[in-house]
């Protein structure tokens, strides 16, 4: 087999989204491709926009004992940044019989992850738009404030500590927050604090 390494992509494959794909020390061959190409279109199933897909498909160093391994790898990525990447390997004496299965078991493995990710963020997603908004009305040196919800007009008030990834030195009267609100001892106070937009300028 020839030991090259040739970037290719098929304009009939129907997927909005075309897949890259690299033969290293493998022919390149049509079926292989629309193979590809048909695996990836199931994937977009379970997760809107996916914005790349790379596969390698590998000889890797031949082994007597072993026979001839070849690997399969995918790499992603899914909004906003992931990058999701999964490699199989399998010795293969029969390509066209054999290799189906390799790049099976590595879009299972990325088909798996991307799942997981895509459930994570539908969860993000619900918390968020479980949270409120609001503007801070009032910040005290003593390391406390108060912001006026958005959605009702309360006076929430809010600890330093409640602000997410210590970021209360960045607050400032007029930025926008999203929180979650919570009952306590003298009335409403805001849990979970994140700002959403900076105070505007005077």
């Amino acid at each position: 087999m020839q030991t090259s390494e040739n970037p290719s992509s098929s304009s009939r494959m129907s997927s909005q989204l075309v897949p890259e794909i690299i033969f290293h020390g493998v022919d390149r061959s049509e079926w292989v491709e629309n193979y590809v190409a048909d695996r990836l279109r199931r994937l977009e199933r379970f997760a809107e926009g996916i914005t790349r897909c790379h596969v390698t498909l590998k000889q890797e160093q031949a082994s007597h004992r072993k026979g001839n391994p070849y690997s399969v790898m995918v790499d992603v990525r899914i909004p906003p940044q992931h990058d999701l990447a999964a490699t199989k390997q399998k010795d293969i004496r029969d390509m066209a019989s054999q290799m189906p299965a390799v790049i099976n078991a590595a879009f299972g493995a990325i088909e798996r992850q991307v799942k997981r990710t895509a459930a994570l963020r539908r969860y993000e997603q619900k918390v968020h738009d479980e949270q409120e908004h609001g503007i801070v009305e009032k910040l005290c040196d003593d390391g406390y404030g108060f912001l006026r919800s958005l959605s009702d007009n309360r006076e929430v008030y809010f600890h330093r500590n409640s602000v997410l990834n210590g970021h209360f030195e960045r607050l400032a009267v007029g930025t926008e927050v999203r929180f979650s609100a919570e009952q306590g001892d003298e009335g409403p106070q805001a849990a979970s604090v994140q700002i959403v937009a900076k105070a505007p300028a005077n």
